[in-house]
This record gives structure tokens, C-alpha cells and sequence, in this order.
């Protein structure tokens, strides 16, 4: 007499009742770890030739800073008559700023406050325009593209010294020099930054989510100053930078573009004063001309301190596969 089997599939059910055995029995994964190429320390390899090699650059940046900030600290008397790389009998820092500060009526202050405005308005505004050139040159398609990328690219090679002379012309034709335009004008374009913000925005600005935000009903400006800009940030940063301390360092420039003292930012400034020495019944300030040099460097020196880490995580994006 045939009957129904309770269990019509006996293997299943024995699998069943043996699969959390089998679980309970079997011994955990282990984590397989992939044996590093130096034998399994993760260290850095030391090489004594590579630090020397490392060490002589590093000496050579810092020398001079490290001489500006001693010889800061000496008198006029003792500047000459010390060790150039040690400090003098009388540390006389705080009277050599206070000399910096009120020789020739706070001239100093004046050029300080000229070099802040060149520096600001010429950083933010290069760094504005290329963003919008470079975007656009990247993610639009407009007749004379390709044309004007080869232009772009070629004015990168070409020195900013060699149009010195030419834009002195230029702008004295149109009546701008001895005005603060003749230096703010020519900061605002930077071929360099225009095509590093061009290759950036190829890489960092997908295409999908552009067409995604013109799909939700976005405009053009919206997307670029909502998307965009967020998405650009760590080459915003690297331009700025950038921009910032070849606006604070510029000299050649306000040299042949400006007369009047009033305008001058300081690099021209403590040059005037630097050469002072050599005319008739100049007084001679070498001190407070080293101390005002120290001086120009502490705002550029914090700048990059708060800034470095925005400009370091722009330089390593895209290294990484996720």
C-alpha cells in the first residue's frame, strides 16, 4: 500500500537540517593579506642619497628667508659690522618696524594697502574669468573652438616680460598709465589658469549631470554657479593661489607702468627705497628696507597655510580609482 511521503524531498530536508551544521563547523574566512613588495612593512623606504639630494634645495629656499628674518632684528650699524647669519648684540626688530611703518610720512602703509588691492582684485578676478572661459571652452561647442584653444595655449608659453613692453604702449595710448589700471587690467587674464581650469572641468564636470540639471529645468548660469563652481573648487583654489603670488610678487610691471610713488606696491617701493642710497645726500635705510621685506612675506605665508590643503586636494583628485 502505497501512502504519501511526508517528505517528498528527503535531500533537500537533510541539506536543510545539515546546512547550519556545515555553517557552524566551517571555520570563519580569513582576511587574505596581500604581501607588500618591501616583505610586508608598510614603512617607507629610507635612502640617504635622495635626502641629501632633497636637503640641498630645501637649505637653498630657506637660506635667505632665515637670513631676511635675522638681519631683521639688527640696528644699521650693527647690519654691517655682524655675521650676516647670526644675531647682533641689541635685538632691535620692534624699532625697525616702528622705523618701517612712519618713514616718509607711512609711505609703507600706502603701498601696503595698493599691493593688497592688486592682489585682491587681480587673484579673484583672473581667477573668476578663467573659470568662466575654461568652462565654457570645455563643455560648449561654438564655431572657432579648437582655434581658440590653440591660442590659449600658445600664450601660456610667452613670458608676461616680454608683453611688459607692448602693454606699456597699449595702455599709453589709451591714457591708463600712472593709473592703478595699468596693473589691475593686465592681472585679470591668465592664459595658464584659463587652460588648467579647461582640463580640469573636462575631468571634474561630468556631462550626465549637466544634462540632468538642464532636464530638471535649470538654466545655463544656475548650473554653473550651483554645480560648476562646487565641482571646480580645488582648481579654483590652485589658480588662486597662484594668482595671488604673482600679484604680490609683481614688480616689473607697476615699474614701467607707474610714476607716482602713491600707486607703487611695494616690491617697487622698498626697491625706491633700497636705491635711495645712491643718489645725492640719500639717507641710507638698508634696515628698515630688509625689515620691510620681512615684513611683506608673514600675509603670503598665512594665506598658503590656510589655503594649502584646499590646493593639495586638487592636485591628488583623479589619482585614485574608487
Amino acid at each position: 500500500m502505497l501512502t504519501a511521503n511526508p517528505n517528498p524531498n528527503p535531500v533537500h530536508t537533510e541539506a536543510a537540517h545539515a546546512a547550519p551544521d556545515s555553517r557552524r563547523t566551517q571555520p570563519p574566512a580569513r582576511r587574505v593579506r596581500r604581501r607588500q613588495p618591501d616583505g610586508g612593512s608598510k614603512k617607507p623606504r629610507r635612502s640617504v642619497l635622495l635626502t641629501v639630494l632633497m636637503t640641498l634645495p630645501l637649505l637653498y629656499s630657506l637660506m635667505p628667508l632665515v637670513w631676511l628674518a635675522i638681519n631683521s632684528t639688527k640696528s644699521r650699524e650693527q647690519l654691517f659690522s655682524t655675521f650676516g647669519l647670526w644675531f647682533g648684540d641689541d635685538f632691535a626688530l620692534w624699532d625697525n618696524i616702528v622705523g618701517v611703518l612712519t618713514y616718509n610720512d607711512g609711505i609703507y602703509l600706502r603701498w601696503l594697502a595698493n599691493t593688497v588691492l592688486y592682489v585682491a582684485v587681480g587673484a579673484i578676478g583672473a581667477t573668476l574669468l578663467a573659470a568662466l572661459a575654461g568652462y565654457g571652452l570645455a563643455k560648449y561647442e561654438f564655431p572657432g573652438r579648437r582655434a581658440f584653444l590653440a591660442v590659449v595655449v600658445g600664450a601660456v608659453a610667452v613670458p608676461s616680460t616680454a608683453l611688459a613692453v607692448p602693454a606699456f604702449l597699449l595702455f599709453g595710448e589709451l591714457g591708463l598709465t600712472n593709473t592703478p589700471w595699468a596693473v589691475l587690467i593686465p592681472l585679470l587674464v591668465t592664459p595658464f589658469g584659463l587652460f588648467l581650469l579647461y582640463s580640469y572641468a573636462n575631468e571634474a564636470v561630468p556631462n550626465e549631470i549637466l544634462d540632468a540639471a538642464r532636464v530638471d529645468g535649470a538654466g545655463e548660469f544656475r548650473i554653473f554657479f550651483t554645480m560648476a563652481l562646487r565641482l571646480l573648487s580645488p582648481a579654483l583654489v590652485s589658480i588662486f593661489l597662484l594668482e595671488v603670488v604673482s600679484a604680490w610678487n609683481n614688480y616689473f610691471l607697476p615699474l614701467i607702468m607707474l610714476n607716482d610713488p602713491s600707486w607703487f606696491p611695494m616690491t617697487v617701493g622698498l626697491n625706491q627705497w633700497n636705491n635711495q642710497a645712491a643718489t645725492a645726500d640719500g639717507e641710507v635705510i638698508t634696515h628698515l628696507v630688509i625689515t620691510g621685506s620681512f615684513l611683506t612675506i608673514i600675509p603670503l605665508i598665512i594665506i598658503f597655510l590656510v589655503l594649502q590643503r584646499f590646493w593639495r586636494s586638487g592636485l591628488a583628485a583623479g589619482s585614485t580609482k574608487g
